[in-house]
């Protein structure tokens, strides 16, 4: 392996974990699973919107 196809492997990694770290990864599946069921997606704003509310009544957890 060359180094700079190693500095991509590792981009890359890094890119994955700040994907799933951030949720964009969520947006991603989102747009995918409308694709694959034919179904017109809502704007990004609101899929946040509807996460942020689903989180909102389902806390997984809290510090406080």
């Amino acid at each position: 392996m060359t180094a700079s196809a190693a500095v991509v492997r590792a981009w890359q990694g890094v890119r994955w974990y700040l994907k799933e770290f951030t949720g964009e990864a969520r947006w991603d599946d989102y747009l995918a699973h409308c694709a694959e069921h034919g179904h017109e997606p809502v704007s990004r704003r609101e899929f946040e919107r509807r996460r942020a509310d689903a989180l909102e009544r389902n806390p997984v957890s809290r510090c406080c």
